[in-house]
Parts: structure tokens; sequence; C-alpha cells
């Protein structure tokens, strides 16, 4: 078995990084939104057009960067979406909501702290951890059975 994960979130931790250095030699291939935060905010004007309202800016950004993050869940196997603990994470829970309505198997990882405003996005996943540990040992129990030791 091999499995295609979404790594969707918060981006100014290297949580991804450790999930991916955790399933060294397990069959699967990870993928992620742009995660240069400066790239992910300008993209949309820097290649269509300058805009003097921030709103407009904003958008343009949102909807490129749209595009890779509707086919990077659309063709994962499993999602995991990361909520930060500094910042207010809506792209994160739309994220959540998306991979859910699409079927995905969805792995939450957050802190203590936001269990009640997450609580229903929690009951749409399958898994709910706390490092990014618990994910990676989450994935290899999938592909290979074998249990934490």
């Amino acid at each position: 078995m091999s499995l295609k994960v979404y790594l969707s979130g918060e981006i100014h931790t290297d949580w991804r990084e450790q999930i991916i250095d955790a399933c060294q030699g397990l069959d699967v291939t990870f993928d992620s939104p742009v995660t240069d935060h400066a790239a992910s905010d300008d993209c949309g004007v820097a290649i269509l057009g300058a805009e003097e309202n921030k709103y407009w800016h904003d958008h343009k950004g949102a909807m490129v960067n749209a595009i890779r993050t509707r086919k990077g869940i659309s063709d994962a196997d499993v999602v995991v979406v990361r909520f930060g603990e500094k910042y207010k994470q809506w792209n994160a829970a739309f994220d959540a909501g998306y991979a859910s309505a699409l079927g995905k198997s969805l792995i939450i990882l957050q802190q203590p702290e936001h269990d009640h405003a997450l609580k229903e996005v929690d009951a749409a996943a399958l898994a709910m951890t706390r490092t990014p540990q618990e994910v990676a040992q989450i994935l290899r129990y999938v592909l290979t059975g074998a249990l934490p030791s």
C-alpha cells in the first residue's frame, strides 16, 4: 500500500518536516500548499497585476493558491490539517471541511487550547493528534500495521 498525504494548515513552524522525516522509509508522498508566506500572499498580484485595495490583493492570492490546494486535497488519500497556536487558521478550517466533504481521511493536529473551538472539525476527523510524531505513527501504522515501540 502507498499513501498520498496533503499537509495543510499553519506555515510558521517545522511540523511538516517533522512528519516527513519520521516517515522515511515508508511508501508515502507528501504535498502541501506554498509555505513561503510572502509568496503565498503576493502570488495573485505578482501574476495578475497590482491592486490598490488590500481586499482584492488578498482575493487574487487566495484564488491562485486555491488551484494548488484543491488539486492537492483532491489527489490525497489522507489530509493532515495543523492548527497553530498564534493565528486564527480560517484557511485550515476551510481545508478540513473541504477534505471532509470529499470523503478524505482527515487527521487534525492541534493544541489543547483549541479543543472547544475545533470540536466540529475534530468530529469530522478520523484522528485528532497533538504532535507531528503522533501523525507519523498513524501513517506508519496504516501502511505497515506496526505499533510504536
